[in-house]
């Protein structure tokens, strides 16, 4: 019977570090996937990024579909974390850091609706959390400006070419990724340096 109850308790231990190691997603629009996805690769408990298209009305879209603009995607980046070391609302604190949410449909030089700022929620605890965020930036004009971020509930996400994959890890001397990803990394690792991988 002790044996029993010995073996009840490592079962149960070995759930409960499962539960910790569990994973969620999240999922972002903010302007070029290429920058979002070097900067969320870089986050402790961030265990994959991929950059792809979602909230449009064609299935399977290529980047040359999204680029017409007239798809009604985003580019976006779904991210796969550890909660158990880096919370939803942190990946949303850097998101807002990390772009301009206050500009409709365009980041920076890039223009467009595919290039909008966009929080795609995969669950009603995301959504609350998101809206609530959202909220407190407007309440306190935190950005001088209403932040237009659109939340929206997340739809089929498209997993974008391979070769958008890991772009600035594989383009870093390419003059986009010098003159528009670096200056943004260099941000991140300013302001969240202890919230990066060791």
């Amino acid at each position: 019977m002790k044996y029993l109850a010995t073996m009840i308790l490592i079962l149960l231990a070995f759930e409960g570090a499962d539960a910790q190691s569990k994973t969620q997603k999240a999922t972002f629009g903010m302007g070029c996937f290429w920058c979002s996805e070097a900067l969320f690769d870089r986050l402790d408990g961030v265990t994959a990024v991929r950059s792809g298209y979602e909230g449009g009305a064609i299935p399977n879209p290529s980047y040359e579909d999204v680029c017409t603009g007239t798809t009604g995607h985003a580019e976006v980046i779904e991210v796969t974390f550890n909660p158990a070391k880096i919370k939803y609302d942190e990946l949303l604190e850097i998101f807002w850091k990390s772009h301009d949410p206050t500009t409709l449909n365009r980041q920076g030089a890039d223009v467009g609706t595919q290039y909008r700022s966009v929080v795609f929620y995969n669950s009603p605890e995301q959504k609350a959390t998101a809206e609530k965020y959202k909220a407190e930036l407007n309440k306190t004009m935190a950005f001088g400006k209403p932040v237009v971020t659109e939340i929206a509930k997340a739809q089929p996400f498209y997993v974008a070419e391979s070769y958008h994959q890991d772009y600035f890890a594989k383009n870093s001397n390419q003059p986009y990724c010098r003159l528009v990803v670096q200056p943004k990394i260099e941000k991140l690792e300013k302001i969240f340096k202890a919230k990066l991988k060791k």
